[in-house]
Parts: structure tokens; C-alpha cells; sequence
């Protein structure tokens, strides 16, 4: 197993990831072939140096978990960089047995590379199993969040 920055043909695999729960089906379009939003988006993403689009690829090259670094720059800790990991998903046939864990590991390590001095993700409330996963990786619910969806 390895960890890797993804290329645009693992799309449908990442795709298939996040359309694959109860959330996720409510706003993902997942199809073959998939809708060109998303290709376009991953181009953005690709080619931002802020932005790290991570997947998880088994020996045989079979994409099994994803997530999303973006490394932001502000001015508060004296000029800061803070790491947010976005859009983590493992794929149901490899979920309990420590791949989360890895993928967080990998991570965190990955910031403190970059120079970030925290790492921050949010979740969703719906989801109480991964605030407890969170949690148990040393993470602390230290504010409340809030959005504005459009």
C-alpha cells in the first residue's frame, strides 16, 4: 500500500468514494463517464501548490481511500500556516482495519513538512462515528463551526 498525490484517471475511483455513503450520494453525481465539473475542478486543485489531492493505491494500483490537504497561509501565529484535510474516504470493502489511522498519520506528517503548525478538518454532525475516530487520533472539538451553504 502506498500513499501517492492522484492523477486525473483516478477520478472515478476518488468519485466513487465520496458518492458512497449517506452524505455523500445526497451531493455527489457519480457516473460513468463522470461529469466534466469534476475533472475541472481536480485541474484547479492539480495545479494549485497549496492543494494536495492524496489517494491511497493498493499493490495491485486499486485506489482504496483518498483525501485532501490545502496548506493555508494567514497572518495570525506570527504568519502561520494551518493544514486542513478535506474529503477523507476509505472504501467500504477496507474500512477497520487501521487504513484510517495510516492515511492520518501520513498527514499530519505531511504538515509539519510543509511548515503548518496545526492540522484542523471538520465533520459532519451527522456522522458521530468519525467524530469519535477523530477524537481518538488526539484531534479536540476546540471550536464551534459554522457555513453558509449557497
Amino acid at each position: 500500500m502506498k500513499i501517492r498525490t492522484a492523477i486525473e484517471h483516478d477520478l472515478q475511483a476518488i468519485i466513487a468514494m465520496l458518492a458512497d455513503d449517506k452524505l455523500g450520494s445526497q451531493r455527489e453525481n457519480y457516473q460513468n463517464p463522470l461529469p466534466s465539473a469534476y475533472s475541472q475542478a481536480f485541474k484547479i486543485i492539480d495545479a494549485d501548490p497549496h492543494q494536495e489531492l492524496m489517494v491511497v493505491e493498493k499493490e495491485n494500483a486499486e485506489i482504496i481511500g483518498t483525501m485532501q490537504l490545502s496548506f493555508i497561509q494567514y497572518l495570525t501565529y506570527q504568519g502561520g500556516i494551518r493544514a486542513q484535510i478535506e474529503a477523507v474516504r476509505i472504501r467500504k470493502d477496507h474500512r477497520g482495519v487501521g487504513l484510517g489511522k495510516i492515511m492520518f498519520e501520513w498527514a499530519i506528517e505531511r504538515a509539519k513538512q510543509k511548515g503548518a503548525h496545526l492540522i484542523q478538518l471538520t465533520t459532519d454532525k451527522k456522522r458521530p462515528e468519525a467524530l469519535r475516530f477523530y477524537e481518538k487520533l488526539g484531534f479536540v472539538a476546540s471550536h464551534e463551526g459554522m457555513k453558509l451553504h449557497f
